[in-house]
């Protein structure tokens, strides 16, 4: 039975899946010239009425961005490192096997170090 077509919308592999779709260029870059910018890719799992929930795999390159979280946002980190800086000077690291709640209205700064891979829902 195929992964997308039963009861419960499901991927498996997701720390090492490679089919991934390219979802393009990080918006609101704050890295100069001479870096990269950060790209992302991943798979939709599932999108309710109007979007909500959402729920899918994003992996992102190294890079650094300004970021306004819309929704509540819980994400499980399976891969990689990155730091979430609040407006407010509140810290968050993530690596693997890290769990983080953003609240809506969340702002501040991502700024990832090793390309990261979370499953996430958006509410």
């Amino acid at each position: 039975m195929s992964e997308f077509q039963s009861s419960a919308p499901h991927l498996v592999d997701v720390s090492t899946r490679t089919d991934l779709l390219n979802w393009g260029r990080q918006p609101n870059s704050i890295e100069d010239e001479f870096k990269a910018e950060s790209h992302s890719s991943g798979r939709l799992i599932h999108k309710g009425p109007d979007n909500q929930p959402e729920v899918g795999l994003w992996v992102c390159t190294p890079g650094r961005w300004h970021l306004s979280i819309p929704r509540d946002e819980l994400c499980y980190f399976v891969a990689g490192r990155a730091t979430y800086a609040h407006l407010n000077g509140e810290v968050i690291e993530v690596m693997a096997s890290t769990l983080v709640m953003f609240t809506a209205g969340w702002q501040g700064e991502c700024t990832v170090h090793e390309t990261i891979r979370n499953s996430y829902i958006l509410l």
